[in-house]
């Protein structure tokens, strides 16, 4: 099993009446990309700002790098983690190589920490360009480089792709990515679940508040059961014979049935009546989902996982 880098247990933060984070168990093993995921306001972002003692939670624990994060060790554990919470970093009156010289005296940190930092997120050629002139995809870059300058073995990143361009979104993508393959564990937070679906390797999701999944995709689809397509000719008379189906389409040559929530067992003996019945299959499919499609089914049925 890998180390557990980041745990909790029964965290919880309160604001007055409402509850913006509720009982939440976290663990994010090292060297992954944990993708945090769920709805704007779901409670990733109070979550982060927990996990880095920027807010104090109501309740519950925190355990960075198997140590409880506490204020007496906080001094001690931060300058392993490095982030970016909200809006990227960065006076834009400045160079990225002078904000970056700010971040360097603030941390006490050496010029080849700096430039490491600035090369691994191919930023050096644009460094010495005032940060107003940069592109969003580089001041998303230059807040990740200045998360990256104390050479962090945690890098917890709250909307990193948030306003970016397809280009953008597939740059940091492969730059996070990246980093995971050298042995920096990644928390990545977003509300694009799709994205997230194609840099994560182990997926946390939260719904107001409450984690309703976390695991691996294969685990979290395990959980989906995808709808069932039946294409026939005589949709009618399979409706008829299904009950619980819908049109898959408008009829027509080609049309069919869909069935939600039919597992094997269950489409065999329905596919079985049809044909006991002379209704012509032409074929039969599972409807195939994405990351979003299961999340949606999950939220909708209120399960929790």
């Amino acid at each position: 099993m890998n180390t557990i880098v980041i745990s909790t247990h029964g965290l919880t933060k309160q604001f007055k009446s409402h509850i913006a984070v509720d009982s939440l168990d976290l663990v994010v093993p090292q060297g992954q990309v944990y993708g945090f995921l769920g709805p704007n306001g779901s409670g990733k972002s109070t979550t982060m700002k927990m996990l880095l003692g920027l807010t104090q939670p109501t309740a519950g624990d925190i355990s960075l790098f198997g140590q409880p994060l506490t204020r007496a060790s906080r001094t001690k554990l931060l300058p392993s983690i490095g982030s970016m919470i909200e809006a990227p970093p960065g006076y834009g009156h400045l160079t990225g190589r002078e904000n970056m010289r700010i971040v360097q005296d603030m941390l006490d940190l050496s010029t080849p920490q700096i430039d490491h930092a600035l090369a691994t997120v191919r930023l050096t050629e644009q460094q010495d360009k005032l940060v107003r002139n940069y592109s969003l995809g580089m001041k998303q870059r230059l807040g990740i480089a200045m998360a990256l300058a104390r050479d962090p073995a945690l890098l917890i990143l709250d909307e990193p792709t948030n306003g970016l361009d397809p280009a953008g979104i597939e740059e940091i993508r492969t730059l996070l990515v990246r980093l995971a393959g050298q042995g920096i564990t990644v928390m990545v937070s977003s509300h694009l679940l799709d994205e997230i679906d194609k840099m994560a390797s182990v997926l946390g999701i939260l719904s107001g508040g409450r984690m309703i999944f976390q695991g691996t995709r294969d685990e979290l689809f395990a959980h989906s059961i995808p709808d069932l397509i039946i294409e026939t000719p005589d949709p009618r008379k399979a409706l008829e014979l299904v009950p619980n189906a819908t049109p898959a389409r408008s009829d027509g040559p080609g049309s069919g049935i869909k069935i939600s929530g039919t597992d094997k067992d269950q489409t065999a003996a329905i596919v079985h009546r049809l044909a006991v019945a002379d209704v012509p299959i032409y074929e039969v499919r599972r409807v195939q989902q994405s990351l979003e499609d299961v999340f949606m089914d999950l939220t909708g049925r209120g399960g929790l996982l």
